[in-house]
């Protein structure tokens, strides 16, 4: 993070909250820019456009989510349940990228 965003717990005005939230949400988007091209990657090696969505994984890695969330005194359930979104999402974006390797071809 950037040295002058302050840790939540130095702020001591609202313009260091926000300010520290819009880092944060920038940081936030480097990750899954980084997490989508996971999911690009996967496109590329599966073989079979099946394997795209993986129902068992996913389950996993919403759980993993809740546990960190409830580790971290965070609200898991809400966080279950954006995961939930960003699972889908990234499965979504996977499939279209699988399209769009194999169509290339």
């Amino acid at each position: 993070m950037n040295s002058d965003i302050k840790r939540p717990e130095d702020c001591s005005d609202m313009r260091e909250v926000r300010a520290g939230v819009d880092a944060t949400d920038r940081a936030l988007m480097e990750l899954l820019d980084r997490r989508y091209g996971y999911m690009h990657a996967a496109a590329r090696i599966k073989q079979d456009r099946g394997a795209v969505r993986d129902e068992a994984r996913k389950s996993a890695v919403i759980a993993n989510a809740r546990i960190d969330a409830e580790a971290r005194g965070l609200p898991a359930a809400e966080l279950a349940e954006i995961w939930d979104r960003l699972v889908e999402s990234s499965i979504a974006y996977e499939a279209v990228e699988w399209d769009r390797i194999r169509s290339a071809v």
